[in-house]
């Protein structure tokens, strides 16, 4: 089994994982609480961080669709995936961020690790 074959799906899993969380980001003052997010300033900051969500949502629908799949735009993954979970950690360690809300970031942190998986093997095959 190649690379691939893994990725593909996982691709998918991260579009999944990714309009979950925009969902979330759209609707703050409901599902944002229940997710125990910290109360944004002003909607147009959820809807706006929402808005990024989506885009990598569609990179990585795009991507699992591609004939070949592009190293640099998972770069790029990694890269979001991976700031994510710095700023989450940060939050978190500051303590403007609950346990219950840091969580979600750990899905990030683990796709990150997956699509580095990837690309540390992709060129060798």
């Amino acid at each position: 089994m190649n690379r691939d074959q893994i990725m593909r799906p996982a691709l998918v899993a991260g579009a999944i994982f990714n309009l979950v969380a925009a969902t979330i980001f759209l609707f703050p003052g409901s599902l944002g609480r229940v997710a125990d997010l910290p109360a944004p300033s002003a909607v147009y900051q959820s809807w706006l961080i929402a808005v990024f969500i989506v885009i990598f949502a569609g990179l990585y629908l795009w991507l699992s669709r591609r004939p070949v799949i592009d190293r640099q735009m998972i770069v790029l993954a990694v890269f979001g995936k991976m700031g994510v979970f710095c700023v989450s950690v940060a939050c978190l360690l500051l303590g403007e961020l609950s346990l219950m809300a840091f969580t979600p970031a750990a899905g990030d942190f683990l796709f990150a690790l997956l699509f580095f998986w990837w690309l540390s093997g992709a060129a060798s095959e």
